[in-house]
């Protein structure tokens, strides 16, 4: 594995990094252009990106499903399905993100998603720092 610091990011982030282009991703787009980071994920957020690219986005916002899921495996490093780290995310389908990271960390969770930012404090004292993306630092030690 990497000794870069290691992200892991959910699905409304990655749509606003690879679909919307959101500016306040830009410091996530730098890390990811500078190999600054490792970004890990697992087959079932690579599903769950499948079948949100699967609804139509709408015609504001063109993106064809196979050239983003192409670009989101380009930047990833799948590896496997974590175990339950014991802390309870109280939507059951970003779950994941948080075994995942504790999985890996210390590392951060990029999110947006409440359920998941409520879980901050928890995952600090575990080394995993859980913020959403226009709060990233300038470095990503």
């Amino acid at each position: 594995m990497s000794t870069r610091p290691r992200i892991v990011v959910d699905t409304n982030v990655v749509l606003d990094l690879l679909v919307f282009r959101d500016p306040s991703i830009v410091r996530l787009r730098s890390w990811l252009e500078d190999a600054a980071v490792h970004w890990v994920a697992c087959d079932s957020m690579r599903d769950e990106l499948a079948h949100v690219l699967g609804r139509r986005l709408g015609a504001r916002w063109p993106a064809a499903p196979a050239a983003v899921a192409s670009a989101w495996q380009l930047l990833v490093s799948l590896v496997p399905e974590p175990p339950d780290c014991g802390l309870r995310c109280s939507d059951p389908d970003d779950q994941k993100f948080i075994d995942l990271a504790m999985a890996h960390g210390p590392c951060r969770l990029l999110t947006r998603d409440r359920a998941l930012l409520a879980l901050a404090r928890p995952a600090a004292e575990r080394s995993v720092l859980v913020h959403r993306p226009g709060d990233l630092p300038l470095e990503p030690c």
